[in-house]
């Protein structure tokens, strides 16, 4: 089980995508390719990043560039083995946007979802980011579709808690079924624990590369809630990343789930 730096480091590589802008709908307003990079240093506890967008083009210098170094990790941003990873704000605060990232990394992919909510608690819109490895030949994922999570999964959850870095490890069940025509109920217990999402005051959105966003419609900082993103890295494997937070706003824990299906 490797620290949470060693989990980051499963992200190291040349990620070329793009960056897609979708409503609360999921209806794509606008989509700019990007070249990201992230390399190790001289020594193991230094990562330069760099992110270029290029929105004219991917052959037209690029729009906007970033870089920056990495020597730590900040405590709103946890890793997990595989390299996935979840990020996002720490208290909710009234008038004060909300934001929550998902990174999932699989071989020579990554699928990452940035959630946005307005100052209002709103869900106001998604970023999609779509990345494969430089050179490596990865393709994307086709959309997904209701058809392909219904049924039985089982797999394993790591969550860790926002006092504690190190993920504990549990059994975890997943049925997933049709709530009426147009939602779903996913049923997961993890341990001895079962909660119910995908209903209610929550919005389910199918997405591109085989993914998914559940999050809430109206959020606020007196009352508990999660956000969650899907993916399905290969056919029949489902990988699901999901932030909680409790009824005063604060983030309580982020749990990571590797299921097959059947």
């Amino acid at each position: 089980m490797g620290s949470q730096w060693q989990n980051f480091l499963q992200n190291l590589g040349e990620w070329h995508g793009s960056f897609a802008s979708l409503d609360a709908s999921g209806t794509l307003l606008d989509c700019t390719p990007s070249i990201l990079s992230l390399t190790q240093g001289n020594d193991e506890r230094l990562v330069h990043f760099s992110l270029r967008r290029f929105g004219n083009g991917p052959d037209a210098p690029p729009t906007r560039e970033i870089s920056q170094e990495y020597r730590s990790l900040g405590k709103q941003v946890v890793f997990f083995a595989s390299g996935s990873f979840c990020k996002g704000s720490l208290q909710v605060a009234p008038g004060t946007a909300f934001g929550a990232e998902f990174g999932f990394v699989a071989g020579d992919r990554r699928h990452r979802l940035v959630q946005l909510h307005s100052p209002e608690g709103a869900f106001e819109s998604l970023v999609l980011i779509r990345e494969f490895r430089a050179g490596s030949g990865a393709t994307e994922r086709p959309p997904l579709e209701a058809d392909h999570l219904l049924g039985s999964w089982s797999g394993e959850a790591a969550t860790i808690n926002a006092d504690w870095p190190e993920p504990d490890l549990s059994p975890c069940r997943i049925a997933i079924q049709r709530d009426g025509n147009e939602s779903l109920a996913i049923h997961t217990q993890i341990g001895a624990a079962l909660e119910t999402s995908g209903t209610g005051a929550q919005r389910l959105l199918l997405l591109p590369d085989s993914a998914y966003c559940l999050a809430p419609i109206l959020l606020s900082h007196r009352q508990a809630f999660t956000v969650e993103a899907g993916w399905l890295p290969y056919p029949g494997r489902l990988e699901r990343l999901i932030r909680r937070y409790d009824a005063s706003g604060a983030w309580i824990s982020a749990t990571w789930i590797s299921a097959t299906a059947g």
